[in-house]
């Protein structure tokens, strides 16, 4: 590790720059869904044409990044404040992670069908 350096490559580190990863992706999807939506308003025909791109199984996918994204950034965010207004949120910290990635996981395994099921019946047939 360079002298100087406050980096130290733990769990903390980890999810300090996935929080800002998600938070970026989060803004550029609702930038595009902002301007994909007022496309309505300028060609209802352009619109459909643009809706119906989105109805493939590869967005089906970027909607589950998406959904992960939303996730994480919603679990790990709460665990934030509770390490900043919990008195003892700076001791049990790592241990909180731990139980965000977890609950992170539990609930993306769920979300696999409803979220990707369209897809995958079009993929591969009812």
């Amino acid at each position: 590790m360079p002298a100087g350096t406050l980096y130290r490559g733990r769990e903390g580190m980890w999810s300090w720059v996935a929080h800002r990863v998600t938070g970026v992706l989060i803004f550029f999807f609702l930038f595009v869904h902002v301007l994909d939506t007022a496309l309505v308003r300028v060609s209802p025909e352009a619109y459909d044409t643009v809706v119906a791109t989105y109805k493939t199984p590869i967005v089906a996918l970027l909607e589950y990044g998406l959904v992960a994204a939303i996730l994480f950034h919603a679990l790990n965010g709460l665990r934030v404040i509770a390490v900043d207004f919990w008195v003892k949120g700076a001791r049990y910290q790592k241990q909180m992670l731990w139980t965000v990635v977890a609950l992170w996981v539990v609930l993306m395994v769920g979300a696999i069908y409803p979220v990707l099921g369209h897809a995958a019946r079009e993929l591969f047939g009812s």
